[in-house]
């Protein structure tokens, strides 16, 4: 190859510049005339030797292709587009069978339902301010994952507004879980405990809820959370002190009686420490001065959640107490209404069938305006005469205790008559009953009284009554409850107010009774709510017993009075708390009586005293 085209080609390889020469591959030979040196004619033997010429060879780039955008265009299709399937040619003449829709939960319990079209988010709480924080509850799968995998087996698929109560729980450290008499309160509550526990979030938790309900509370933990472990207190002084040390044990149970007398014998250094405590019915701590109150304000927590159906049974007053046990105000604040109101929208949690439940059955009040029995009439007439002419001869030491003497009188007499046993209420309960039992129905009958309960009971024979209120052994509930539900031939369940209006699950039944009324409507619905819960598959129908011309006339027209007053503080479509306190005017009012002076004040909760149940809640 000559140089000057080896430079042509290589000319964009840089190096040094090359001397070169040309050397004849054939070399000049003389060979003399004697015919000497002829040899020299033989091609010579040639080596070969590689020399660097010094030159980099360049090399060739890559290539990339490119690629022009594409244009696209997005379209959304509405919700409401649905695709029907082709028309079917023309009947045939045969008969089709005409199936019911499957049912889209669990006809027997009340704690599942249907599928849920949006995925429930973890919220970060408003005080999680660093980025830390808020980053451990944003990165957190929907809770329809957690729920739905291996780790948290649960039995039946939650409502939409349980997901929504369970993420709302997780997230906060001061909550109030305020929801009506029927929506899952308990399982909200349980299932959140396990994801806090799963999280490390919590480490001891302890329960607090009225004797009576620690067995369904212990139930519904089997059913909902059967893998985590639950320590009862329970036993003597010293039993009680060993479980409350006790290391290890991440859930404890007790009651408030309990808990306000062995928090009292201890000292404040020996005291146990919780990363959550739970009041479940938290109504229980609304009077702040109360004993109980002021023990569940001492107990040393991170986080504080309250459950009760009914925030405000009589007074606001009484949400600024279970605040002050949520540590969102300060000790012995008095907030006024606008104050609760705005405290309320952080820290409450308040939903009501009405709204979340639409297609529950619904639920048919009706008031059964009867006439006494003469003989009722004779005796409630002498009973109300005399009454009132004592109350007159009292003068100025008139009492509202006097009052609430000669009110209570009377409406036993409309129960029944003290001296024949006539009731016209009882004969229409039979009446009824006959049709219920009839059509294998099942009821349920709330009184104030206990002995009115035990006293109508043999006339109920013939429908298999069930009595449960505060004089029944606590281990002897749950078989009762149990036979309601599954002996066919028990029909009607008698109960009072105190004992089961909180707490029961009795959604298999589609009758309630309110035998004698009960002073304030939130109550009332408490007890009526035991049937008309998630997971009744019929109507309920509710039967209000009103004696015409009576004490109880006056004072249900009081109470619908009342009933209009209270949505400022819980939003309006909550009928059911209510404030009914009564004032001095308003009860004397009852007998046409004006309220000596200075006794027109603001008063103590209007309602005959609760069946105590200190006999029983002893340990």
């Amino acid at each position: 190859m000559r140089d000057s085209e080896f430079r042509r080609q290589h000319s964009d390889a840089p190096g040094p510049a090359i001397a070169t020469q040309t050397i004849s591959l054939s070399p000049r030979i003389d060979i003399h005339a004697s015919g000497a040196n002829v040899a020299l004619n033989r091609w010579p033997n040639i080596e070969c030797s590689e020399i660097d010429a010094g030159i980099r060879v360049g090399t060739v780039p890559s290539w990339k292709p490119g690629w022009g955008r594409v244009r696209t265009v997005m379209l959304t299709f509405p919700e409401a587009i649905q695709f029907l399937p082709p028309k079917e040619d023309a009947d045939d003449g045969e008969l089709k069978s005409i199936r019911p829709p499957k049912p889209k939960r669990d006809p027997e319990d009340g704690e599942g339902g249907s599928e849920r079209k949006k995925p429930t988010r973890l919220k970060p709480p408003s005080d999680a301010l660093s980025l830390e924080d808020r980053l451990f509850y944003i990165l957190q799968p929907p809770l329809e994952t957690t729920l739905a995998g291996q780790e948290l087996i649960m039995p039946f698929e939650p409502f939409p507004h349980q997901y929504e109560g369970i993420g709302w729980l997780f997230s906060q450290k001061h909550a109030l879980l305020a929801d009506e008499m029927g929506l899952g309160k308990t399982m909200q509550t349980i299932t959140a405990v396990r994801l806090l526990l799963r999280s490390g979030q919590v480490r001891r938790i302890l329960f607090v809820c009225p004797k009576p309900l620690i067995p369904n509370w212990q139930r519904e933990f089997r059913t909902w959370a059967e893998e985590l472990p639950i320590v009862t207190v329970e036993g003597d002084t010293n039993r009680r002190r060993m479980i409350w040390t006790m290391p290890g044990v991440p859930i404890l149970m007790t009651n408030y009686e309990l808990l306000s007398r062995d928090f009292a014998e201890m000292h404040e250094d020996d005291r146990p420490k919780f990363d959550l405590v739970v009041l479940d019915e938290a109504q229980r701590i609304k009077n702040r001065d109360s004993k109980t109150a002021e023990i569940a304000r001492s107990i040393t927590r991170k986080r504080s959640w309250a459950l009760t159906g009914t925030p405000i049974e009589n007074r606001p007053e009484e949400m600024a107490s279970l605040f002050e046990f949520m540590e969102v105000v300060p000790p012995n604040a008095t907030p006024d209404l606008k104050q609760l109101s705005r405290l309320a929208d952080v820290y409450v949690l308040r939903r009501v069938k009405e709204l979340v439940m639409k297609d529950m059955p619904p639920r048919l009040d009706r008031d059964e305006i009867l006439e006494l029995t003469p003989a009722q009439q004779y005796a409630y007439r002498i009973a109300e005469k005399e009454g009132v002419v004592q109350l007159n001869e009292m003068g100025d030491q008139i009492s509202v205790a006097n009052v609430f003497e000669l009110v209570l009188r009377l409406k036993q007499i409309t129960n029944f008559d003290p001296l024949t046993g006539e009731s016209a209420k009882l004969d229409r309960l039979v009446a009824d009953m006959e049709e219920i039992a009839s059509s294998g129905g099942k009821a349920i009958l709330f009184s104030q009284w206990t002995k009115v309960l035990d006293w109508m009971k043999p006339a109920l024979e013939p429908f298999g009554p069930l009595i449960y209120h505060g004089g029944v052994p606590t281990k002897k509930r749950e078989p009762i409850l149990k036979q309601f539900k599954e002996d066919p031939t028990k029909h009607i369940l008698l109960m009072s107010y105190g004992t089961g209006a909180v707490g029961l699950n009795l959604q298999f039944a589609g009758y309630v009774f309110l035998f004698d009324r009960w002073w304030n409507p939130a109550v009332e619905d408490q007890a009526i709510n035991r049937a008309h819960r998630i997971g009744q598959k019929s109507t309920v129908i509710v039967t209000r017993f009103i004696s015409k011309d009576t004490i109880e006339e006056r004072i249900d027209a009081v109470l619908r009075h009342k009933r209009a007053i209270f949505e400022s503080v819980l939003g309006p479509g909550d009928k059911t708390n209510i404030s009914l306190s009564l004032d001095a005017a308003e009860i004397f009012g009852l007998f046409d009586l004006k309220a000596p002076a200075g006794k027109g004040s603001r008063m103590k909760k209007v309602a005959p005293k609760i069946p105590s149940q200190s006999d029983q809640d002893a340990a």
